[in-house]
């Protein structure tokens, strides 16, 4: 009887060890997932504001807008990691929204075949961002779920990865861009 004890002990045991195992390692994929996602993230930021760039440097615009959109642009692609860097993107999103939000006002730019091309690969950018942020903040917490369980906790499975945060910007496709 007391054999029958001790082979269930171990079977519970190597159970439990085989569980805490496969749940470590999927935060560690999970976390690498994240790291993948947010360079994605950063680079279909850097797209879409290099996209505005060539937008407003094309000569498309009444010099004004171009200013306005060139000037939105390099804040976003110079500011700081975090808050601030967020806070320009949402300052860029803006911009696009008051130059670019009346699909009428973009009709005598379609007509040229570089304006149209130049509007379609900000769009793209624009769709390209707002989707990346999507899936990287789905990623983030899926995460956060995972590592609230009682034993990812008291276990310390997750180690000293800090915990991950939702990317929060207004990425809004101007309805202009958006109607294509």
């Amino acid at each position: 009887m007391n054999w029958e004890w001790l082979f269930i002990t171990i079977a519970v045991l190597a159970a439990l060890g085989v569980y805490l195992s496969w749940t470590a390692g999927r935060l560690d994929r999970r976390h690498a997932r994240l790291a993948a996602s947010r360079a994605v993230l950063d680079a279909e930021l850097l797209r879409r504001s290099g996209s505005v760039l060539d937008l407003a440097t094309a000569g498309l615009l009444d010099p004004a807008t171009s200013v306005a959109l060139a000037d939105a642009a390099s804040r976003a692609r110079t500011a700081d990691e975090g808050a601030e860097r967020y806070q320009a993107e949402s300052d860029l999103t803006a911009v696009l929204t008051a130059v670019l939000d009346d699909p009428a006002d973009l009709e005598p730019l379609r007509s040229d075949p570089a304006a149209e091309a130049a509007l379609e690969d900000l769009a793209m950018a624009c769709r390209r961002a707002a989707h990346a942020r999507r899936f990287h903040n789905e990623l983030v917490r899926g995460a956060v779920r995972l590592r609230r369980k009682a034993f990812v906790r008291w276990l310390r499975l997750a180690g000293y990865a800090p915990m991950p945060e939702t990317v929060e910007l207004d990425d809004t496709v101007p309805r202009g861009l958006a109607s294509e």
